[in-house]
Formats: C-alpha cells, sequence, structure tokens
C-alpha cells in the first residue's frame, strides 16, 4: 500500500500560522551562491546582497492553506552586488538560519524577480509574496 498522508486545510492553516506570525518586523534576506540545504542549516560564504523589511504584521492570517504577506519594504539601498539566487525569511537580521529558505529567479523559482542582477545602493522591492502549504 503506498503512504499517501493528507492533512485538512484547518490543520494547514494551523501550521502555516504557527510558523510565520513569529516574523513580525522580520527580514526578507536575499543572498547570491549555493542555497543551503534547508532552512536549519547555517549560512556559508554566500553574500547577502538586499534586505527587506517584513511588516509589524507579517502576514495575514492563513486561509484555504496559504498565507499572503503584508506590505513589505523596500530595501531601498541594496547591500552588495551580486547574482541573486536564494532567499530566507528570518526573526532579526542577526539569525544563522531562517524560518523558510526559497529559490530567487526571473520565473519558475519561488520568488521570480524582474532581474537577478542586484546592484549594490540600487532599490529591491517585493510587491507581493504567499506561502502555500501542500496536502
Amino acid at each position: 500500500m503506498a503512504l499517501n498522508p493528507k492533512t485538512s486545510i484547518a490543520s494547514r492553516n494551523l501550521a502555516l500560522n504557527a510558523a510565520f506570525d513569529i516574523l513580525n518586523s522580520g527580514h526578507l534576506l536575499i543572498y547570491d551562491g549555493t542555497q543551503p540545504t534547508d532552512a536549519d542549516t547555517a549560512l556559508g560564504a554566500q553574500t547577502l546582497l538586499a534586505d527587506l523589511t517584513l511588516n509589524a504584521t507579517a502576514f495575514a492570517a492563513a486561509a484555504a492553506a496559504s498565507k499572503a504577506a503584508n506590505a513589505i519594504t523596500t530595501d531601498s539601498s541594496a547591500n552588495n552586488t551580486g547574482t541573486a539566487s536564494w532567499g530566507t525569511l528570518v526573526v532579526t537580521t542577526r539569525a544563522t538560519t531562517g524560518t523558510l529558505d526559497f529559490s530567487v529567479g526571473t520565473s519558475g523559482a519561488n520568488m521570480n524577480l524582474n532581474s537577478v542582477a542586484i546592484s549594490s545602493g540600487a532599490a529591491v522591492s517585493c510587491t507581493a509574496a504567499t506561502i502555500t502549504q501542500a496536502a
């Protein structure tokens, strides 16, 4: 018999709220280099390219197994120049591991940017973000 666990939408909403409500006033960090194996793996030689600040209430309450970010503050002056390849959501910028790591690209990534080329001092913005948990 195949393994085929499924969780209810209500359970997924609870899990999303528990996992991401800690990110109020947190940060969306964008890096170059290789994405760590998982969100528990500490950073290596990756370079921080941009630091966007999450809203004081980072996400709306989960509904339909999705959690939408409230307004994310633009990084008006990118930290470094490089090619964005992954990002993470963290509670504080001093965190060495994230709550959620994700791919960054121009299409087909978890976070799609109009260009992955980030220049030091340039503005970097995110107009919308949604986290969805599969059944």
